[in-house]
This record gives C-alpha cells, sequence and structure tokens, in this order.
C-alpha cells in the first residue's frame, strides 16, 4: 500500500522491521527519558516518505503506558546510517493518535 510523496501514512499495526527501528533508538530513548524499559514493543506506526529518507511516528508498548517516538531513517547515502531519534512524547494511551509533536 504506497503513500503519496509528501504525505504522512494512514497508522499501520507495527512489524518486525518497525520493531527493527525502534530496537536500534531504544539506548536513545532511556537517555531521553531517563528510563530502563523491560517492555519495549512497538504496536502502532505512521510513516512519511521523503527524497532524503523516511520519518516514523512510532508508538511503543512501555509496559504502564505508552510512548510516541518520532524517528528518521535517512537513506539514498553510499553509507547506510542507523534510524535516530528526534522526539519522544511520554505517558500516552493505547488510544491516543499518532500526531507530529514538537520536543
Amino acid at each position: 500500500m504506497a503513500t503519496d510523496m509528501g504525505g504522512w501514512s494512514e497508522t499501520k499495526d507495527a512489524t518486525e522491521e518497525t520493531q527493527t527501528i525502534c530496537d536500534q533508538v531504544k539506548d536513545q530513548v532511556e537517555k531521553q527519558t531517563g528510563k530502563n524499559y523491560r517492555v519495549y514493543k512497538a504496536v502502532k506506526y505512521r510513516d512519511l516518505h521523503l527524497c532524503g529518507g523516511t520519518h516514523y511516528l512510532i508508538k511503543v508498548d512501555v509496559g504502564e503506558d505508552y510512548d510516541h517516538l518520532m524517528v528518521v531513517q535517512v537513506t539514498g547515502t553510499r553509507i547506510p546510517s542507523p534510524p535516530s531519534l528526534s522526539g519522544v512524547e511520554q505517558h500516552k494511551t493505547k488510544d491516543e493518535p499518532l500526531v507530529l509533536f514538537t520536543n
């Protein structure tokens, strides 16, 4: 299911790829939030494909509630770069929509 370039996708169920991205930024999330997560499972996501890479909004089950992550994956470079965390919103509910936020 392709999305228009420049527009956020609908909210989708997290995939193995989404979980991998979350795992790659887990240290950054823990550093930013000051927490050490035992539960850390991607449940939903939205993505935005731009020519320089992909932006993700990801809802992560962290046990007592949910965190929303903003992650950037740069593509199109000779050496692939790991995803980087650009923001975290904590203490979200299961039903709160994934929307763009500023940190």
